[in-house]
């Protein structure tokens, strides 16, 4: 979500800015239809930009700067998972059976 985002109008806006516009419409006093239309926004696209910022952030990508244009390129994050190898081998059996249902049994066994 970090960078530059187009709006309707051709003015693009960061996140930041859109931040302070969805706190500000709490103390304007206004309603959402006055608030959107002063500030030049669409009311859908304040809907989109609450929601957004008020979600818990899923994306495992950051972005940073490609070029001096401002343009921003995603990145990859190392991801938290920790792969540690194979396992030791243990000489005790390990049967598995699923019942899946419609008299289908899958059975899977080891050792």
């Amino acid at each position: 979500m970090r960078g530059r985002v187009a709006t309707g109008t051709g003015r693009r806006r960061r996140t930041s800015a859109w931040q302070a516009l969805v706190e500000g419409f709490g103390a304007s006093g206004l309603t959402l239809a006055q608030y959107c239309a002063r500030e030049g926004i669409g009311m859908a696209s304040y809907h989109r930009w609450r929601r957004l910022l008020s979600a818990p952030r899923r994306r495992a990508v950051t972005t940073r700067p490609a070029s001096s244009s401002g343009m921003t390129r995603a990145e990859p994050v190392t991801p938290a998972f920790v792969d540690l190898g194979a396992l030791p081998g243990t000489s005790s059996r390990l049967e598995l059976r699923l019942d899946l249902g419609g008299g289908v049994i899958l059975q899977i066994a080891r050792g």
